[in-house]
């Protein structure tokens, strides 16, 4: 079986299971009626993201024990068409996820124009791999089809064709889109209100407006909110996800957790800063009947 090796070790330790624990404490999942569809989860490393990420996995595994993710990823790395991983497994530290290569073989046959078969678009690329310890620990038995997604025109009509893929397929499902928010400081070549606390507070409203699209569903106008203000380093990601959750049932995407990396280490005067945000959304009663 091809298993595809960790590239992004410094992400996450290797004491997963106790880490998940450690953010997990005290943490209680949102008691709001539905099944669960989609989650938008943060992929920066463990210290500074993981915590916000475990809380979306901990509230699905509160509601249901999905048989498979579909894992929409930011693209740091591929230039190309959106690309699936079709087959094999993924290693983690807590052991190796398999990939549904039923439901892989099934989207590459009916999304064919707007994905291609492509494992090398992953190669290098963290947006996945650090969700995955997080899904081993809470759902040992779930497997992935992990999906590269370009922030263009082709995430929403992606997103929708998945959605409705899953409607009929024979196992539980969730789509998770993986991104970060904003970039903001020197490193990033993007300090637009400078340093301080009007900047901190200009990166928190900067991260609302594009987290305001996500929780009205308004998946269509993701990618070009993204492009103008920098706000998701995964637009594409955050697009197909929110378009599949909306095909799927959901009318509106609840806000699990937000903060920045300077809320997790507020050294000095601000100065820089990433955004991450957990979102949860929900299939309503009314879909369910």
């Amino acid at each position: 079986m091809q298993v595809r090796a960790p590239c992004a070790t410094p992400f996450y330790p290797s004491d997963c299971a106790q880490s998940a624990q450690r953010f997990l404490k005290g943490f209680s999942p949102p008691a709001e009626p539905g099944r669960v569809v989609a989650g938008i989860v943060p992929h920066a490393a463990w210290q500074y993201s993981g915590a916000v990420a475990a809380k979306v996995f901990a509230s699905i595994r509160e509601k249901q024990i999905p048989e498979t993710f579909v894992i929409f990823g930011a693209v740091h790395r591929w230039v190309g068409i959106n690309a699936v991983y079709g087959r094999g497994a993924w290693g983690t530290p807590l052991g190796n996820v398999e990939v549904d290569e039923t439901l892989a073989r099934r989207i590459l046959e009916e999304a064919s124009e707007w994905v291609c078969d492509q494992p090398r678009a992953h190669s290098g690329e963290h947006s996945i791999e650090v969700q995955l310890p997080f899904i081993k620990y809470l759902f040992p038995e779930a497997r992935i089809v992990p999906i590269a997604v370009n922030p263009d025109s082709r995430a929403v009509p992606l997103g929708q064709r998945v959605g409705e893929i899953l409607q009929d397929y024979g196992r539980k499902t969730v789509v998770i889109g993986s991104t970060d928010l904003t970039h903001y400081g020197d490193i990033y070549s993007f300090l637009p209100a400078g340093y301080g606390p009007k900047a901190y507070q200009w990166v928190r409203e900067n991260d609302a407006r594009i987290l305001r699209l996500a929780q009205a569903m308004r998946a269509s106008e993701i990618t070009a909110e993204a492009a103008s203000h920098h706000n998701a380093c995964g637009g594409g990601a955050m697009a197909a996800a929110v378009m599949a959750a909306h095909t799927a049932g959901a009318r509106s995407g609840l806000l699990i957790d937000y903060k920045t990396s300077y809320d997790v280490v507020p050294e000095g005067e601000f100065r820089m800063a990433v955004g991450y945000a957990g979102l949860l959304f929900l299939a309503t009663p009314e879909k369910l009947a």
